[in-house]
């Protein structure tokens, strides 16, 4: 069978930068890992197809040759090989796979777990939970509980994963490392230990209650303080609410991320919140004076200039959002929409036809847009 092309076996297109290769590596070494895929018999030869590629496609000598020759560039004479490099020795390769499998998978397995020194415990997860609260709430700040599903310690064993009475032993085969080395040919393989799963442990005796993992599947309800001033998107950490690691190992974080819903009447910019109030032809020509409402449940009236137009905006000072971190308060501004008239009664046409021919000179837009109009069209016939 031939070989994949390089750069479909990353999910990455070709000529895709070192950055955009180690990622698609990243992504698909997590997704093939062996100790995901315990029951897909081809995901360990896809994992090692994936780290023949990235070993290819990392580096920039044997990139080129291979975007210049294809396979071909690492079969008979054409000089290197995947893996062997070109002029590379048997310990640079070794050492760089190392150093590729501890960046990638010491953050996958759980911060630090299985790196050098054992894998006895790792870290929980962070989880990540969406909170929908309306924008009064995001003004005023609010204490709520929240039912976040999570994994947490089993409190039959503790969170070792061992039967009550017994402890899990060190793992023979790698010594606790959690990983073997083999050596092929001119190279060194190293991969996760087959007898304990990368775990560096062995558990003779597995906890009835969890199945040797050291945590169970439950709801645990949370009491959150949301701070008045937030907006979409705003983070709220809390640490070691996350998942429990495992075989006691620390838990994750959970962050709550918030969205804040739309609002019927308010429009919200940062701290600033914009109101549109419906203004009546009448009152907009002879002014007065409209009552609005305000985001803390409260009212203010706010005085209309006669001559005011649409989109004319008043402002509300300290009536907004408050400032999230920090002092202060944000303004409301009220914009203007001069409504027209509809369903005119015969009299009512009346009364605005005799306001029209009284009101010629009363409308300067009117009059200095039609006199830009008339001096455009001379200008066209000069």
């Amino acid at each position: 069978m031939s070989k994949r092309d390089y750069y479909d076996v990353l999910g990455v297109a070709k000529g895709a930068s070192a950055d955009e290769i180690k990622k698609g590596f990243r992504r698909k070494a997590k997704e093939l890992h062996p100790d995901r895929n315990a029951d897909n018999p081809e995901a360990e030869s896809q994992f090692k197809e994936a780290n023949e590629a990235y070993d290819v496609l990392k580096d920039a000598d044997k990139k080129a040759a291979y975007d210049r020759y294809g396979h071909a560039a690492f079969e008979g004479g054409m000089g290197g090989r995947p893996g062997g490099g070109m002029g590379g020795g048997q310990g640079d390769f070794a050492s760089a796979f190392s150093d590729v499998f501890d960046d990638l998978f010491g953050d996958f397995m759980g911060g630090g777990g299985r790196g050098r020194g054992g894998g006895r415990a790792s870290r929980g997860s962070d989880l990540r939970y969406n909170l929908g609260i309306s924008l009064e709430e995001a003004h005023e700040g609010l204490q709520k509980t929240i039912n976040v599903p999570t994994s947490v310690s089993c409190g039959s064993c503790n969170g070792t994963g061992a039967e009550s009475g017994s402890e899990p032993t060190t793992c023979p085969t790698c010594s606790g490392m959690g990983k073997v080395r083999a050596q092929q040919g001119f190279f060194t393989v190293e991969r996760t230990c087959p007898t304990c799963s990368g775990n560096g442990q062995i558990i003779k005796n597995p906890c009835t209650t969890c199945r040797g993992a050291g945590r169970t599947e439950r709801e645990r309800a949370l009491s959150v303080n949301i701070p008045a001033g937030v907006e979409t998107g705003t983070r709220i950490r809390l640490a070691g609410e996350g998942e429990a690691g495992m075989r006691g190992g620390p838990q994750g974080d959970l962050y709550i991320f918030i969205e804040v819903a739309d609002h019927a009447l308010f429009e919200r910019d940062g701290v600033n919140l914009f109101c549109q109030v419906p203004v009546s032809m009448a009152k907009a020509a002879l002014g007065g004076d409209v009552e609005v409402p305000t985001i803390d449940g409260g009212r203010s009236r706010v005085k209309i200039p006669a001559g005011s137009q649409s989109g004319r905006q008043m402002r509300l000072r300290g009536k907004g959002m408050p400032a999230l971190r920090g002092a202060g308060q944000g303004d409301m501004f009220i914009e203007m929409a001069v409504e027209t008239p509809v369903n005119l009664t015969s009299r009512q046409k009346e009364l605005l036809e005799e306001f029209e021919q009284l009101s010629k000179d009363n409308n300067p837009q009117m009059s200095g847009f039609f006199d830009r109009v008339k001096n455009f069209w001379d200008g066209m016939k000069g």
